[in-house]
């Protein structure tokens, strides 16, 4: 989903963020909707500088000649970095507000983690649970839920997998012919950083529920190998 957001200087930055569709509609739960004051009071009033209107046209996304086309891309390249920088910061002032905070990425005991599981959208709230089991067992296992996909948070997937002796990307998603999509993101981000191993598994394609046990049995497949063997691994598939 891509989101304008809203910084301290009322500037609208753009980011891609993740909705999970099997939020959307596959879940349901208690809604907690926050004071209409409290909104008012950290969101600026609703009055685009830039919006559709009738009496005052204007043309959007028009394009130039070769003279000065690369030089608008590297614009919009600039603002994109900065809108890393102003998400980070916009996150602590939610907090502040709400009581909730939404990091770019959230890590989940990754710090002395062997294998950290990399996942978004609702398959990570199961991976906590299942780290939670296997921490019980005494296996050293993380979860880095990714939230945001572009801007891409490369620093922060370095360092939060730079202790990992292994990378396991469970993407609820498939690039036919490649990979995952969060699986090429986290591997680009690590090229020339990191020569951890990285497995890709897919699992939960249409709506197939993923289930704590799913992230126990992958774990305790990827132990026993020291780097993949193939390019990347289905998960509970009917043969």
């Amino acid at each position: 989903m891509i989101l304008a957001y809203k910084v301290a200087e009322k500037v609208l930055m753009p980011m891609m963020i993740v909705l999970d569709a099997f939020s959307l509609s596959h879940t349901y739960e208690i809604v907690d909707l926050p004071d209409q004051a409290l909104v008012d009071k950290y969101l600026p009033p609703f009055d685009y500088k830039y919006k559709l209107d009738v009496n005052d046209p204007h043309t959007y996304g028009g394009l130039t000649t070769p003279d000065w086309y690369m030089e608008f891309r590297v614009k919009m390249h600039e603002a994109m970095d900065q809108a890393l920088v102003e998400i980070k910061k916009e996150a602590v002032e939610f907090e502040k507000v709400f009581g909730r905070r939404y990091d770019p990425v959230e890590p989940y005991m990754v710090d002395d983690a062997d294998i950290v599981l990399v996942t978004s959208g609702t398959a990570a709230s199961t991976a906590r649970f299942a780290v939670d089991q296997m921490r019980k067992k005494g296996k050293k296992v993380g979860n880095l839920r990714m939230r945001l996909l572009r801007p891409f948070p490369f620093a922060d997937v370095r360092e939060h997998l730079k202790n990992a002796k292994k990378v396991v990307i469970v993407d609820r998603n498939i690039s036919y012919g490649y990979h995952g999509i969060w699986a090429q993101e986290v591997k680009s981000a690590l090229y020339g950083h990191s020569k951890v191993p990285v497995f890709n598994f897919i699992a939960g394609l249409g709506g197939r529920d993923i289930f704590p046990e799913t992230y126990i049995d992958i774990v305790n497949q990827v132990k026993k190998m020291k780097k993949p063997d193939q390019e990347l691994y289905w998960v509970e598939v009917k043969r």
